[in-house]
Parts: structure tokens; sequence; C-alpha cells
């Protein structure tokens, strides 16, 4: 199978590096179209498949075509790879908020597979949700889910709408626990502690949480209330956290998130 991948930005690199990492296809079988030349330089000096600067001496090569531009440069791209695309090929989009039918309309094809990674994936530890047009047969299907999941966990959603609830919730997700991480590394440094040590204490902190939490039949709420002893520090600290909205101002900014993600399908 060969996979032509159209964008050679931080998740394009992503995905071809953890293909071939994991050896669910050869660098012979991999492509990247990249416009941008000094990007192309970079990606050819990686050694991970042939770098093209130019749709027309790629896209008919590929039996699977990921689009990893940002979604505001859809209708051009749709305009300068259009006249190359081939109707039995497989399209994976990575594109927030552009929509199953915006890429069948604007490329002329049917068989379209949107998803939504997240940056851990960089590392193996991604989470992707994903859906897929009538037209995608479940061998095809399964064969894109397979490459997903090299890059983390992947779970297939049936209504399109939960493409940009997950866009809110686990594609920007991770930078809402930096931001949360950010916060706590502050404190701990007004507290006395050197940044190296308040990183340490943090990141330990937030990796042996993540694995109670996964690892255990416990929810979150159940956590909580196994640490938060009662009249003691850590339920001072939720006390707070409730006064100041801290839970209400998150879910608050998920569905911001969303909105965004609404709109941004609409203007592709």
């Amino acid at each position: 199978m060969k996979i032509l991948i159209i964008g050679g930005g931080n998740m394009g690199l992503t995905y071809a590096q953890s293909f071939l990492r994991s050896h669910i296809t050869v660098k012979e079988d991999m492509m990247i179209l990249e416009k941008s030349t000094e990007k192309a330089k970079i990606l050819a000096a990686k050694d991970i498949g042939t770098v093209y600067g130019t749709p027309e001496t790629c896209i008919a090569k590929a039996d699977l075509v990921i689009l990893a531009v940002k979604p505001q440069d859809t209708q051009s791209l749709f305009q300068v790879i259009r006249p190359h695309v081939d109707p039995q090929q497989v399209f994976l989009s990575i594109m927030a908020g552009v929509t199953l039918n915006s890429i069948a309309q604007g490329l002329g094809i049917k068989k379209v597979i949107r998803a939504m990674p997240n940056l851990p994936a960089q590392i193996g530890k991604g989470m992707t949700a994903l859906t897929s047009s009538d037209e995608v047969t479940r061998i095809e299907l399964a064969m894109v889910q397979n490459l997903i999941n090299t890059t983390g966990k992947s779970i297939y959603v049936e209504k399109e709408s939960a493409i940009d609830a997950a866009t809110a919730i686990s594609g920007s997700g991770p930078a809402y626990v930096f931001y949360f991480m950010k916060a706590m590394i502050e404190a701990a440094q007004s507290m006395g502690f050197s940044t190296s040590e308040a990183e340490l204490l943090v990141g330990q902190t937030f990796k042996g949480a993540v694995d109670l939490q996964t690892k255990s039949p416990y929810s979150c709420e159940e956590w909580i209330q196994k640490v938060a002893s009662k009249g003691g520090t850590t339920e001072a600290a939720l006390a707070s956290f409730l006064k100041n909205r801290v839970h209400v101002d998150i879910l608050e900014g998920a569905n911001a998130a969303l909105k965004r993600a609404v709109e941004l399908g609409k203007n592709a």
C-alpha cells in the first residue's frame, strides 16, 4: 500500500515516522507532498520516504492520501489536487472542522475518513477519534485504523459531530493539561522550590495520578475522595476550586473549543 501524506508539519511527520517505526509500511511506499521548499529539504534529510513539491507527480501513485494541512488552507488545497485524484483512492483527513461532505464535494471523491489525533501521538501515546463515509469498506477502514493505532489508541464514532467534540476534548486536551501543570509549577516555585524541583514534583504527580486512574476500577470522583480526607489540605484546595468555579470554567473552555471546531468547518 502506497501512502501519500499532504503536509509535512508536526502531525504529517509524526504519521510518517510512526508508520515506519512500527514496520506497517516501508519508506519505499511512503510519500510526502510539501509545498515549502525549505521544509521539503528538511523532510528529505530525514529519509522517511520520497518528498514531492507538486501534486501531479505523486497523487496518482497513492492508495491512501492523508490530508494533514491547516483547515484554513482547505479550499486552495482542493483546487490544486482535485485534477489529480482518483475516486477509488481512500482519503484520510485530520483537518479540524472540515466535514466528510466538504472533502467529498471539494475533491469529487466518495471514500473519506475523518480523524482527530492529538499531540501525544508524537510519542506513541496519542488518542484519535475517527469516522468515515459509507463508501469506505470495512477492510479499508481497518487498514487505516491500524495505521492510526501506531500512534496510540483510537475510537470509531458513528456520528460525525463526535469528531468536533473529540477535537475539543482529546485534540485540544493536552494544552489544558499543560495549562494546569504550569499553574501548579508556578505554585510550587512560589513556595520555595526551584524550577527543576517544581517540574519534577508536578510531572511525576500527573503521571502517577493518570496511571492510578487508568489502571484501577475507581472513577475520578472516587479517587478524589480517597485523597481528600475530611478537614485536610486537599479538601481546602478543592473548596477553593469550587468557590472559584474552576470546574465550570473547564466546561466552558471545552465548549468554546467545540464551537470553534464547528466554525472552522463552516469556513473551510
